[in-house]
């Protein structure tokens, strides 16, 4: 009997009625074939938010400012999504519309609990880390958050064979930060800068996206510069009198259409974008235009001045922000938001951007109207048409 070796697929036999020859094919490589059909992992529908498209991904910070709208895009184009969350499940509860029945699912975690980790990435082929803080509490410092929590995740993902893993840092993360308002270097700064580093070196293949500020609703850019926390009456501190400071700000809904494209292109691995808007401005046109659009210019008496002129009174307000109200600081003010209020953006113009992933930025002038409309003086007073005139968007900064 003839025996005839083939190279291609998998080993198997083939015996001819008069069992003369038999055939036998070599395996030479590794097919997803070779393991056990999951069929509930195949792609079904058309695409919207009642199909699967064959992404199970996992959102860390899903509850967030951030995460709520990636969660939403994510549902939108089907995805399935494993949600963690701490604390009241009923917080999360509300991003269950965020998708069809069965496709949002909730699991307790801790991030210093690497089982409950475990648990919430072993079906996930897309984990997004979205966890991050502006200031530190009583039960998480800045490292817990921003180091050892993201290198926790990055590491147990390598260990359960997640595919991609997508990371959101900050764009003025660096390891030696200079102090500007802050006696001392921002820890925030460099604890987002080493997060970056341990999510590289336990996922060398993830994604990594840094950010600038980000505005939308119930950010904690707009909203903490509106705050009454924020100013003494009319009259407003800022460093420099905003003079030293250049923004490129991003809207919330690019940042999160970035990351849906980036979790939906394998391309993207191993790759760092940079979130930025598609303008600059000077830190004070900001900041005016801004009080103009809150119906708060001149004649209401705004003004705005250098924050060293203000070495006692503005310093016991930053101190009773936070000793009032240890959990959370009153009107979002702190020493660590204050610093990165005031830090200028730098963009490598060697690395992608948005635009990069496919993303059409948002103008400032065409979102952030809407988004200070509940900020505005006499916010129940029905205006007659053209009584105050839009104002003119800030100067775009030229370098």
């Amino acid at each position: 009997m003839a025996a005839i070796a083939l190279k291609g697929q998998l080993a198997s036999k083939i015996v001819p009625k008069n069992g003369s020859i038999s055939v036998i094919y070599i395996k030479t490589s590794s097919y997803s074939s070779d393991a056990k059909l999951n069929l509930a992992a195949y792609k079904r529908g058309t695409g919207g938010r009642s199909s699967f498209n064959g992404i199970v991904a996992t959102v860390f910070g899903c509850t967030g400012f951030v995460g709520r709208y990636v969660c939403n895009k994510l549902g939108k184009i089907g995805t399935q999504m494993i949600l963690p969350y701490r604390g009241d499940f009923y917080d999360a509860a509300r991003l269950k519309v965020c998708g069809d029945l069965g496709q949002v699912l909730f699991t307790p975690f801790d991030i210093r609990d690497e089982e409950s980790i475990a648990r919430a990435v072993q079906y996930s082929n897309v984990v997004i880390n979205l966890v991050g803080r502006d200031y530190e509490t009583k039960n998480f410092k800045f490292t817990d958050v921003h180091v050892e929590g993201p290198r926790r995740i990055a590491r147990i993902c390598r260990e359960m064979g997640v595919e991609r893993l997508i990371h959101l840092s900050y764009l003025n993360a660096e390891r030696n930060p200079k102090p500007l308002v802050m006696k001392g270097p921002s820890l925030y700064k460099i604890s987002k800068f080493l997060g970056e580093c341990a999510v590289k070196e336990e996922f060398p293949t993830a994604t990594i996206i840094r950010a600038s500020d980000i505005y939308g609703s119930e950010d904690r850019f707009l909203r903490s510069i509106a705050s009454i926390w924020r100013r003494h009456s009319h009259f407003l501190p800022l460093y420099k009198n905003g003079e030293a400071t250049i923004k490129q700000p991003v809207f919330v809904s690019d940042v999160a259409q970035a990351i849906i494209n980036a979790a939906r292109d394998p391309d993207t691995r191993c790759q760092v974008y940079q979130a930025v808007g598609p303008k600059r401005y000077l830190w004070k046109d900001l900041v005016v235009w801004f009080y103009r659009l809150m119906r708060k210019d001149e004649k209401w008496g705004f003004a705005h001045y250098d924050m060293k002129y203000d070495p006692i009174l503005f310093p016991l307000k930053v101190m009773l922000a936070n000793k009032l109200s240890p959990a959370y600081p009153y009107g979002n003010l702190h020493w660590e938001g204050l610093e990165k209020e005031c830090t200028t953006d730098v963009v490598d113009h060697n690395l992608p951007t948005l635009e990069d992933l496919g993303v059409t930025l948002t103008h400032m002038e065409d979102q952030v109207p809407w988004e200070l409309k509940p900020y505005r003086a006499h916010l129940y007073y029905i205006d007659q048409l053209g009584e105050f005139p839009k104002p003119p968007p800030p100067p775009v900064y030229a370098e």
